[in-house]
């Protein structure tokens, strides 16, 4: 007996994420954010007290009027369980309560933010996430009057997140596929079909394995390119007719074989739910029959599954919705911090204003006076260097159209980086259009020091905050001189030269030595060459005025190219230039 396709699960199901939309009203055109997050200098160990002097600091510094504005709770600020269903103040640490942190906030002209997570608990284990909350805790950022949300992803029950059971990648795989059944003929799933993307492969023994989204959380691969598989047959048929079809499957439960499976006809999204589990990754049973309509001619038949970017889409998408409801009209800020899990710069646009593009970029925070340490470089993500290699080919997922690729807070102000490496640091990020935030103890910086003429770099903070809103492209990169803006590149024994368009028809251009050791040669790049990457934005001219950003130094170009012969290590030579008739 034929048996009908089970349920279509109601969350939104995507085929793909270019459509430009945006889901419950999602704002556009906002430029990247800038504040101070608690968890670089105080981790779980920030309070009422740190919160308010660290806005202290930010308006005697004048940093607010720089635009530094979000003061955002991070980790460690709720009860470790909800009271009577809701989110609430831990007592200890924040006796007055959020809302009167807010309104303490808002006296002094900034803007608060707070923390919470898609999955059932936060990070550092309250069990106080938002899964299955949503509507309830939306409820209380808008009597909180928050204005940004910082959204983690741990213990996500849906995927093999943080600390969640990793047998929940048997939501976001498919099972292993041998071959298809449609009526009485046979498809082999290593002969007859085809594999699109990146993950999944044949395997000698005659199947196909990998069949869903690939992890993005560490810096191994590329962010570009695509970074989902699918299997695909394409099927002749002689009339419109319906038939059956049935798969040769077997589970597992683990990152590349799972137990979901979604199952396309032409345009028509046929099955997408769990498959009975098999006894073992190798043990192929025939699933029941799902019937499916054929059209004459050549039909596209797909098996995939794409429940990691979209699970996890409709878990950030289903708070957004209750805030909207909420308070419609009210501003929030959403930020997501899903670390590049489920490649978030192909969906996060839709509902967020940012999205985190890997894990940490440091996992040794401050506490107790300690002040925390950052890296340079790592095998993993926890450094600059890291976080950078990966979002400075991502230019084309971000915009005002669309929002903000996040490689984490910045570390100036942590052990660990000397002043160029923080200069470069502040440099790079300016450059991209990550998000501002401060991640140091506030009450180290004084007015005029090191630190202080970092982070309170006027002419940088105009780059990142320009209104024409987009990021640097990388034009030369020493390593990858034929394709510099899309090759991925982790070496950091070279230098890249970044170009970006600014409002007025004026260019930012930044020379950066990504390595430990000094560079020398002839670094240059034209203004023909950045007129021709950036049609439109950039005015030629008979002269050029150049500013170095760190010197202040104005000087004069007339040849129209731009060179540095010898960079220092880990330096940056950023130039703001201005074509003058």
């Amino acid at each position: 007996m034929t048996r009908k396709p089970d349920k279509i699960r109601r969350e939104m199901t995507f085929d793909t994420f270019t459509d430009g939309k945006v889901l419950y009203g999602k704002k556009k055109d906002r430029l990247p954010a800038m504040g101070w997050n608690s968890w670089n200098a105080f981790g779980s160990g920030n309070t009422e007290d740190l919160t308010k002097q660290m806005a202290e600091c930010l308006n005697k510094l004048g940093l607010n009027e720089l635009g530094y504005e979000y003061v955002v709770l991070d980790d460690g600020c709720y009860k470790p369980e909800r009271v009577d269903g809701k989110l609430s103040n831990e007592e200890i640490k924040f006796p007055s309560g959020f809302r009167a942190l807010a309104d303490h906030l808002h006296k002094a002209g900034l803007k608060f933010g707070m923390y919470n997570d898609v999955g059932t608990n936060l990070c550092a284990g309250a069990a106080v996430g938002t899964c299955g909350h949503e509507k309830e805790d939306a409820r209380s950022y808008i009597d909180w009057d928050v204005d940004f949300l910082k959204v983690d992803n741990c213990y996500y029950p849906y995927d093999n997140a943080t600390f969640s059971d990793p047998e929940n990648a048997r939501f976001v795989f498919a099972p292993n596929i041998r071959s298809i059944r449609i009526g009485s003929k046979n498809y082999s799933a290593v002969k007859d079909a085809k594999i699109t993307g990146s993950v999944a492969s044949a395997k000698k023994d005659g199947y196909v394995t990998g069949i869903g989204t690939f992890d993005g959380t560490g810096p191994r691969y590329s962010p570009l390119g695509l970074r989902s598989s699918e299997l695909v047959f394409t099927v002749t048929n002689k009339q419109d007719s319906e038939t059956t079809l049935l798969v040769e499957y077997a589970t597992g439960k683990r990152e590349g074989v799972g137990e979901w499976l979604q199952l396309a006809v032409n345009d028509e999204r046929v099955y997408d739910a769990l498959l009975p589990a098999t006894d073992s990754e190798s043990a192929f049973v025939l699933s029941k029959e799902i019937t499916i309509r054929l059209k004459k001619g050549s039909n596209t038949i797909r098996l995939m599954n794409h429940r990691r970017q979209e699970n996890t889409l409709n878990s950030y998408a289903k708070l957004l919705k209750y805030l909207k409801e909420a308070a419609p009209e009210k501003d929030i800020l959403y930020s997501a911090c899903e670390w590049g899990k489920t490649q978030p710069q192909n969906w996060a646009g839709k509902v967020c204003d940012s999205w985190r593009i890997l894990n940490d970029i440091t996992f040794r925070v401050g506490c107790n006076g300690d002040s925390g340490h950052g890296d340079w470089v790592s095998d993993y993500t926890c450094s600059v260097t890291s976080q950078y290699n990966k979002a400075v080919i991502m230019d084309r997922f971000a915009g005002l159209d669309k929002g903000w690729n996040d490689p984490d807070m910045l570390m100036i102000g942590m052990d660990g980086l000397n002043l160029t490496q923080n200069q470069t640091h502040m440099a790079m990020w300016c450059m991209m259009n990550s998000p501002l935030m401060l991640g140091l103890d506030l009450r180290r910086v004084k007015k005029g020091d090191e630190l202080y003429n970092i982070i309170a770099n006027r002419e940088l903070i105009s780059i990142n905050q320009d209104p024409l809103g987009i990021p640097a492209r990388r034009l030369y990169c020493s390593l990858a001189p034929k394709r510099p803006d899309s090759n991925y590149v982790r070496d950091i024994r070279r230098v890249d030269i970044l170009a970006k368009p600014l409002t007025g028809g004026r260019f930012a251009i930044s020379f950066i030595n990504v390595s430990e050791e000094v560079q020398k040669g002839d670094f240059a790049l034209s203004a023909d060459m950045i007129r021709k990457h950036f049609k439109g934005l950039v005015d030629s001219g008979k002269r050029y005025e150049v500013l170095d950003v760190w010197t202040r130094e104005t000087k004069s170009n007339r040849d129209g190219i731009f060179r540095v012969k010898k960079l220092k290590a880990c330096e940056n030579v950023t130039l703001i230039v201005t074509p003058k008739p």
